[in-house]
This record gives structure tokens, C-alpha cells and sequence, in this order.
């Protein structure tokens, strides 16, 4: 005899979910680019870079030599201390996920940490490069109350200098990303990012037989030919290249494979 078998009175046929579609690399770079705003640390730190910024554009306006103030005068003294201050941003966009015991949250809703990692590197990256269109802002501001006010408020300027500032922000801001993938706390991060090469820098000074390497690892060096008038010959280049290697791009490959090891607790 045999026997057939029906389905049961009720029973649900199961559904096919369609497959939930990652966050593209756009949406991750937005998303991190709110984090930098959002959170008190990132939004204290931008508000600062601006009003030194001002208050540097202020002082040349009261005390520099009205011959002096001009649109490069003004433009130029303010990459230096926005140039410290952005890869401290740097540093917190990294830890901050681990600092403030984000990462669980994070790396759940996106296992592929190295695409996490990738969209914060374009995110401060992007806000170096708003760093120097905001010093531009300035700098403009500043020429024109120049002018009316008597000073020379001339409006030349290289466009190689615009492009090397460029350089220097964003190489700077990753260097700084760069010491936090490698060490993931923000103290140990901002110590270990001004200590190290401001000690190899005066290591180079100190202590004869490191005044060549120094010549080529320390980055106060080798950078300080972007801020000059004349055209970067190729050795300066490679100079630039060499330090940066050193200072930014070991110690983020270090850091990128530490970040994918650790274990989020």
C-alpha cells in the first residue's frame, strides 16, 4: 500500500530573502565624515583650526608691514598650525571607535574592517583638503581688508604653492591616522605621533653620524622645501618620499593589520 504526503494544513512555504547589499564606500565616507562633526572632540578641534586661522590673519592685519600683507603672506602662515592640529583629527577618527567602545557596533554592521579603515582615510584626507580652501577663505578676507585698509592687498599667488599645501595637510592628517591605526588609544596615539619625530629631529641635530639619514627621515626637513618659492627639484622629492614612507606608510600597513587582528570585545 502506499501511502502519499500532503503538506501540513498551514504550513508556510519559506521565503527567499533577497541578499542585504553592503554600504557602498560613498555611504561609509559620509557616515565618517559626520562622526568627525558629531562627535564633541572632532567638532571642538575644527572650531579651534578656524579661529586660529582668523585670529593669525588678525595679527598680520594689525602688526605686519602694510607691504607685507598680502594674499601669500596671509595664506601661507596658517598651514603650519593647522598642520599640527589635523592629524590629532586623524588620530581620533581611528580610535575613537575603540576609545569609545564604538567598534562592536561598527564592525558588526560592516565585518570588512579594511573598507571602515579605507573611508576614514578619505574622510580626514577630505577635511585636510577643506582645510586649505578654508585658509584660501581667509586669506582672501584678509587681502581685501588690506586693501581698504592700506596695506598692499595683492592677490598674486603660485598655484604650486595651493598644491604642495594640499601635499603637506593631507600627508600630515594621515601620518597622524596613520600613529593611531598602529597604536589604537588616543593618548598613546597624540604622544607617539609628536614625540617620535620631534625626537629623530633632534637626534639628527644632536648626534653626527644621524645628520645625513636626518637629511631624509625627518619630515620637518624634507617638508619645509613645499613652503618655499622655488620648484622642488627631484631630489627634495625623493626626500619627501623617503620620510613619508618611514613616518606614514609603514606604520598605517603596521596598523591596518593590527586593526584586522584585534579582537572587538
Amino acid at each position: 500500500m502506499t501511502t502519499t504526503t500532503a503538506p501540513a494544513a498551514g504550513a508556510v512555504a519559506p521565503r527567499h530573502l533577497s541578499p542585504v547589499r553592503r554600504p557602498s564606500l560613498l555611504r561609509l565616507t559620509h557616515v565618517e565624515l559626520r562622526k568627525l562633526v558629531d562627535t564633541r572632540a572632532g567638532r571642538w578641534l575644527l572650531i579651534t583650526i578656524g579661529l586660529i586661522t582668523a585670529v593669525i590673519v588678525t595679527l598680520q592685519l594689525v602688526y605686519a608691514d602694510d607691504t607685507a600683507q598680502t594674499f601669500v603672506n596671509f595664506f601661507t602662515p596658517s598651514l603650519l598650525p593647522i598642520g599640527v592640529l589635523l592629524p590629532v583629527l586623524g588620530i581620533l577618527s581611528i580610535t575613537s571607535e575603540w576609545s569609545q567602545r564604538t567598534a562592536l557596533t561598527t564592525y558588526a554592521l560592516v565585518p570588512r574592517r579594511e573598507r571602515v579603515v579605507v573611508a576614514k582615510l578619505i574622510a580626514v584626507s577630505l577635511t585636510a583638503l577643506a582645510s586649505v580652501l578654508a585658509s584660501l577663505a581667509v586669506a582672501a578676507v584678509g587681502t581685501l581688508l588690506a586693501g581698504a585698509l592700506g596695506g598692499a592687498g595683492t592677490w598674486q599667488i603660485d598655484g604650486s604653492l595651493v598644491l604642495n599645501a594640499a601635499i603637506f595637510q593631507v600627508t600630515g592628517v594621515l601620518m597622524g591616522a596613520a600613529f593611531g591605526l598602529l597604536l589604537l588609544n588616543p593618548p598613546l596615539a597624540i604622544v607617539g605621533y609628536l614625540l617620535l619625530p620631534t625626537l629623530w629631529g633632534v637626534l639628527g641635530e644632536v648626534v653626527k653620524p644621524l645628520r645625513g639619514p636626518s637629511e631624509w627621515l625627518d619630515t620637518s626637513k624634507t617638508m619645509e622645501p613645499l613652503f618655499g618659492s622655488d620648484a622642488l627639484t627631484g631630489e627634495q622629492w625623493g626626500r619627501i618620499v623617503v620620510s613619508l614612507l618611514v613616518w606614514m606608510v609603514l606604520p598605517l600597513a603596521a596598523g591596518l593589520v593590527r586593526t584586522l587582528r584585534r579582537e572587538v570585545s
